[in-house]
């Protein structure tokens, strides 16, 4: 029989104690951070503190949109003491998914990615949900608790986000937590953060991109070289999907040692994401969606396969083994 959102909050509160310290873990984006911002409402009041802090590097104009605007209070990983804590909580991910998670005796672990055979004294993993923002939407009128624009508003966008805006598999519980957020979030705040899509450091790469961009058969290829941050490779990959009769987008680049492929498509033709562990998977991390998809590769991994060192020739190989796997 299914747990009751009332039962699962019974069960969260119960951990605790007044005196209790809680760390909430994330690898920031837009539905971990509202998650969490949820979960510390959740524990307002009942517990001695509690803290929110991340394992990545936060450099998306959009998130960095979000935190402003929302105001959200987030510490590096680098900067927390485990010793100040009685209790860790993960959200909107698992131990496995980052190596910063490692290490940490989480108690807490709410997510809706497919579960990695975590056990410990609490774990909520519902993979139907399209976003943990709606889980935490359960818990929240579980409580009673009325979010404040602030929390409702980040909520609401890490639905959004998540669900890619309902076009993904959702289930009715996102589209019940989306219309309760609704009459509470601050709308216009949505779209300033969705906006806020470009830094100026970008700039540089889209017109790298649009000057050596190859386009055959309705799909768009371009290697950007070596970048500050593989964010960019994303948000031109979602770029090109908007140009009339483009129908699939690749975007490769090198980042810290890795080579990253991003792809994006109209979702009616071939799954991205077996596409890409079809071909990549021996060498790295890949896999993803159906429309969207990406493969991380340790350069080092690529020794006698292509001359990764040389640009032209990493995007050459990267054109044909995508273009034969097409």
């Amino acid at each position: 029989m299914a747990t009751s959102a009332s039962e699962r909050l019974r069960r969260l509160l119960s951990l605790f104690s007044r005196e209790d310290r809680l760390m909430i873990l994330i690898n920031a984006d837009p539905d971990a951070m509202a998650s969490a911002m949820a979960l510390k409402r959740l524990l307002w009041r009942k517990i001695s503190n509690t803290s929110i802090a991340h394992v990545n590097v936060i450099s998306r104009p959009d998130n960095l949109a979000m935190i402003r605007l929302i105001k959200l209070n987030l510490l590096p990983i680098a900067k927390v003491n485990p010793q100040e804590f009685t209790h860790f909580a993960i959200i909107d991910s698992q131990p496995s998914h980052h190596e910063g998670f490692q290490g940490i005796d989480f108690d807490i672990v709410i997510d809706h990615h497919p579960p990695s055979g975590i056990k410990t004294s609490f774990v909520d993993i519902r993979p139907e949900y399209g976003a943990v923002s709606t889980m935490m939407t359960e818990y929240l009128r579980a409580a009673k608790i009325k979010p404040s624009v602030p929390l409702a508003t980040a909520l609401f966008y890490g639905i959004k986000t998540d669900t890619s805006n309902f076009e993904r598999k959702v289930v009715m519980a996102d589209v019940n937590a989306f219309q309760f957020l609704f009459r509470f979030a601050n709308v216009q705040m949505t779209r300033r953060i969705e906006e806020a899509e470009l830094s100026l450091d970008s700039l540089n790469f889209y017109r790298k991109a649009l000057e050596e961009i190859r386009v055959k058969k309705h799909r768009a290829h371009v290697h950007l070289g070596a970048v500050k941050n593989s964010d960019v490779c994303v948000s031109i990959a979602d770029f090109f999907m908007k140009v009339h009769d483009v129908v699939w987008s690749i975007v490769s680049a090198t980042y810290q040692g890795r080579l990253v492929i991003i792809v994006r498509n109209d979702g009616f033709r071939k799954d991205a994401g077996k596409l890409l562990a079809k071909i990549f998977g021996d060498l790295g991390s890949a896999g993803g969606h159906k429309s969207m998809a990406r493969a991380e590769i340790q350069l080092k991994n690529l020794k006698g396969i292509v001359q990764y060192k040389d640009d032209k020739a990493l995007s050459r190989w990267l054109f044909e083994v995508l273009e034969g796997g097409i």
